[in-house]
C-alpha cells in the first residue's frame, strides 16, 4: 500500500485535517491508501477490527446491521467527516456492525496497532478520536429516533441530503432499490417517493444515477435530523461536518 497522497497539507479528511499541525505530522505519514469499489466489505460482523479507514473526498461508507433474512438496514453514513472501524477501541476486538463502501473511491488507512501507539504518545489524537466517537454514537442515536417518528418521504430527503453533503456532490451513484435497502423499506415506497420528488422537479433519476436538482426544496422535505447531528458536530469537533 502507498503513502497516503497530501495536497497543500490536506488529506481530503476533515477529521484528520482538523489536526493541529504537529499531531498532523505525527498520523499522516502512517496512513495508506486503500481503493475501495462500491460493495466492498470494510469489516464484516465477528471479524477481527485490524484497521481504522478515513474515507477521502467523495468516497462514502455505510455501517449496517444485518438481520437474519438477509436484510440489511443502514446506522450510519460516513464520508470525509468520520472513519471506520476500531479508533476508539482498545485493543483488537470483534466487529458488531458490517460496514461496507457505499461510494467507491479511495480511503486512508492505518492499522490499529500503531494508531493505539500514536494515540498513547500525543493525547491530542488520543481527543481527537474520543470526541468523534461521541458524535458518532449520536449520529446513530438520531437514526434510530428518525426511523420510529418520521415518514419515508422525510427519511428519504434525509438520506439525500446528508449523502450530498458528505460526498460535496449533487451526483449520487445509487439505485432506488439500494435507497429501500438503506432506509429499511420496501422498493415501491422508494419508488413513489422519488417519483414524487421528480414531479416536483426537487431530483432527476438516470439508470443508477440520482441528481440533486433543487437543494432547498429538498432540505425543506427533509427532518430536521441532520441539522441536529450538525449542531452537536459543531458542538464537539467544529468545522469537521461538511459545510452544505
Amino acid at each position: 500500500m502507498a503513502v497516503i497522497a497530501t495536497v497543500e497539507g490536506r488529506t481530503g479528511n476533515n477529521l484528520i485535517d482538523s489536526l493541529r499541525p504537529r499531531e498532523w505530522d505525527l498520523l499522516v505519514p502512517h496512513l495508506q491508501t486503500w481503493t475501495g469499489s462500491v460493495g466492498r466489505a470494510i469489516q464484516t460482523p465477528g471479524s477481527r477490527v485490524e484497521w481504522a479507514y478515513f474515507p477521502l473526498g467523495k468516497a462514502m461508507a455505510s455501517y449496517r446491521v444485518t438481520f437474519g433474512d438477509g436484510r440489511e438496514v443502514e446506522t450510519a453514513l460516513i464520508g470525509r467527516e468520520g472513519a471506520v472501524g476500531g479508533i476508539v477501541s482498545r485493543g483488537h476486538l470483534p466487529a458488531f456492525a458490517l460496514a461496507m463502501v457505499l461510494f467507491g473511491g479511495t480511503f486512508a488507512r492505518i492499522s490499529l496497532n500503531q494508531l493505539e501507539t500514536l494515540k498513547a504518545e500525543e493525547p491530542a489524537i488520543d481527543s481527537l478520536f474520543n470526541r468523534y466517537a461521541d458524535c458518532l454514537l449520536a449520529q446513530v442515536f438520531q437514526a434510530s429516533a428518525c426511523n420510529a417518528s418520521h415518514t419515508i418521504r422525510q427519511r428519504a430527503a434525509r438520506w439525500l441530503v446528508a449523502a450530498c453533503e458528505r460526498t460535496g456532490s449533487d451526483e449520487l451513484t445509487l439505485t432506488q432499490e439500494q435507497l429501500a435497502g438503506l432506509l429499511g423499506v420496501g422498493r415501491s415506497y422508494t419508488t413513489r417517493v422519488i417519483g414524487g420528488f421528480k414531479a416536483e422537479g426537487v431530483v432527476d433519476t438516470q439508470r443508477g444515477r440520482l441528481t440533486i436538482r433543487d437543494h432547498d426544496s429538498l432540505a425543506a422535505i427533509a427532518c430536521d435530523c441532520n441539522r441536529i447531528v450538525r449542531s452537536h458536530f459543531d458542538a464537539v469537533l467544529r468545522g469537521v461536518y461538511p459545510d452544505p
